[in-house]
């Protein structure tokens, strides 16, 4: 080999290898070196660590009782009114001689009573009417309008009337419930019942079952989980209804008592009627939860 060839041979290598360093450099990411980009770390989800029940509890009462000592020192200091707010201290007076001297278990009874009625009527009769529209779809179609436009009146309107009609007794209270929930399970299983699967039902009638065979063990299973789902939405606006027909007249009630209490400027005793309503909706919330469960667990089996 000459000694020119031996530079032609030295130069071409020099040239590869700068277009091999080009490519290479073309591939690697911007904004940053090759080093850089290798070294960033991969990010993942923060991880969260769950407290235990005991400090969730813990944490609430914390909360609650924060809430209560800075009521009690601002009503005590003069910051917060005490005729329009009132103080945890006259609060918890109140709240003995309520259920010591004064209609407390006869107002809740009542209250009670007229909401979880008016709820088991709502709901089922609802739910019942909601199924009616699977055995015809004109008789839905005339049907439905009338339901939407009740749906968009509002009960307090009605409540005046329902007391004239039906006294101011239980019956007026459990109507109102009525009244709330009716609607809304009737709209909840139509839905169910729109959503029914034409496959399904033409594989009943194929296998030779009656229409109410079909309806008993096909549209009605099917549509259970709309039926439940409404349950805790239902219960709130039975005792919703209830207060409502107690506002507008009633011998008893908690609804009468914080009425009663707001026309005298018994503040404190507004607050514990509010109290103990608040205590019965999240019992009732319970007992409906827990059957909400049983009703899913019997779906599925």
């Amino acid at each position: 080999m000459t000694v020119q060839d031996a530079a032609r041979h030295d130069a071409l290598r020099r040239v590869e290898t700068a277009a091999a360093a080009d490519k290479n450099a073309a591939a690697l990411p911007t904004g940053g070196g090759a080093a850089r980009g290798l070294a960033r770390p991969v990010r993942r989800l923060p991880a969260q660590k769950d407290w235990p029940l005991w400090a969730i509890i813990a944490a609430q009462a914390a909360l609650l009782a924060g809430i209560i000592g800075v009521w009690e020192t601002g009503a005590r200091s003069g910051l917060i009114d005490g005729f329009f707010w009132s103080q945890p201290s006259k609060i918890a007076d109140t709240f003995v001689v309520f259920f010591t001297a004064g209609d407390a278990w006869t107002d809740i009874s009542f209250t009670f009573r007229s909401t979880v009625i008016g709820f088991l009527i709502g709901t089922t009769a609802g739910s019942l009417f909601g199924l009616s529209f699977w055995w015809s779809r004109n008789y839905a179609a005339i049907v439905q309008p009338y339901i939407i436009c009740f749906e968009s009146i509002p009960k307090l309107a009605l409540a005046p009337l329902v007391i004239l009609v039906f006294g101011i007794g239980i019956v007026s209270k459990i109507a109102m419930a009525v009244a709330l929930t009716f609607v809304i399970s009737t709209l909840t299983t139509s839905a169910g019942v729109k959503a029914l699967d034409p496959d399904g039902e033409r594989l009943f009638y194929s296998l030779g079952a009656t229409r109410w065979q079909v309806f008993r063990k096909f549209v009605v299973p099917s549509c259970m989980p709309w039926i439940i789902s409404v349950l805790r939405a239902n219960i709130g606006l039975a005792l919703t209804g209830a207060i409502v027909g107690e506002f507008i007249s009633s011998q008893h009630g908690l609804g009468r008592a914080i009425l009663y209490a707001g026309s005298t400027y018994d503040i404190a005793l507004v607050w514990v009627a509010v109290l103990v309503l608040s205590t019965l909706a999240v019992i009732m919330y319970v007992l409906v939860s827990w059957l909400e469960g049983v009703l899913r667990k019997g779906t599925r089996q």
